[in-house]
């Protein structure tokens, strides 16, 4: 089910349960142009380094950003974007590729695990632990990789091993939830004329080229696959205590600014996260400190 939604409120974009993609839209129905759209994020993003800065003061939080999004959905300009504002201390960007000959000799939840962030600080993840139920479904070969008991071929990668994978990233988003991470699961939801679009303005701006791979071509042909696979690990996961957050994608400056208002009303919707305030042995003698210092 998809919540209630008001404008300027997030209901709209919030999943708990069920859901069809192809009925979600791609593009905002905001009434906001883009040039106004880059204005508010703006304010939002200043809103957000603010907090950032209280959340490490009182060091009992930290937040988990996850992104997903089919190629091009603008997930790394969306990340400079958002993020620009903040102390370059306070926030860490993970991207997560291929895994390393390292990470393939620990089960696949070990990378995220030491990735998670400190107490005050904002995690960032391009691609998440969910590409372990993404792109291993679409090429489930890739799950040879791990090495694990008892699969040796694809042929013993059944739909009982994909449900317990989907268990172990619930418990897995509950632990880390339950200790004190501000979790936040976002899809940028982009359609197949828009990646078209991009993926030829890859091609067109010289400056783009370098970005373009013959294998997004392949990756676009399992377009309906990934859309399924998507839906599935959204539908499998989404509870009302770590709901996703699928954002129309087709506007780079509405769903920015679609995200950053997300985080903004969740985090702010934490009235615990204060400053800590002197001990009172500090505040009596504040004034005697100040004479120290005026009279050096």
């Amino acid at each position: 089910m998809i919540k209630t939604m008001i404008m300027e409120s997030i209901e709209k974009y919030t999943v708990t349960g069920p859901i069809s993609l192809q009925k979600m839209a791609t593009t905002s129905d905001l009434d906001l142009s883009d040039e106004k759209a880059i204005k508010k994020l703006m304010k939002v993003c200043e809103k957000l380094s603010a907090f950032q800065d209280t959340m490490y003061a009182h060091n009992k939080y930290s937040a988990l950003i996850c992104i997903q999004g089919m190629d091009t959905a603008g997930k790394d300009s969306l990340i400079r974007e958002v993020f620009k504002e903040f102390n370059a201390r306070g926030v860490v960007v993970q991207s997560f590729k291929t895994p390393t000959s390292t990470e393939l000799e620990h089960d696949y939840l070990w990378r995220h695990y030491i990735a998670l962030p400190e107490r005050g600080k904002f995690s960032v993840f391009n691609r998440t632990h969910y590409e372990n139920v993404l792109v291993s479904r679409v090429h489930p070969e890739i799950i040879l990789n791990e090495n694990l008991p008892r699969i040796e071929s694809v042929d013993d990668i059944t739909e009982k091993f994909w449900e317990k994978r989907y268990a172990e990233i619930n418990a897995f988003e509950e632990h880390i939830q339950n200790n004190g991470i501000i979790l936040f699961k976002f899809f940028l939801h982009l359609s197949k004329d828009e990646q078209k679009r991009r993926l030829l303005r890859r091609l067109n701006k010289g400056k783009h080229n370098w970005k373009f791979s013959v294998g997004d071509l392949k990756e676009r042909a399992k377009w309906e696959q990934y859309q399924h696979f998507y839906e599935l690990a959204i539908n499998k996961t989404a509870t009302k205590d770590r709901p996703w957050y699928v954002v129309p994608a087709d506007s780079k400056p509405q769903c920015r600014y679609i995200f950053a208002k997300i985080l903004e009303q969740v985090l702010f919707d934490f009235k615990d996260i204060k400053e800590p305030e002197l001990n009172e042995e500090i505040k009596k003698n504040i004034g005697f400190y100040r004479e120290i210092l005026e009279n050096e």
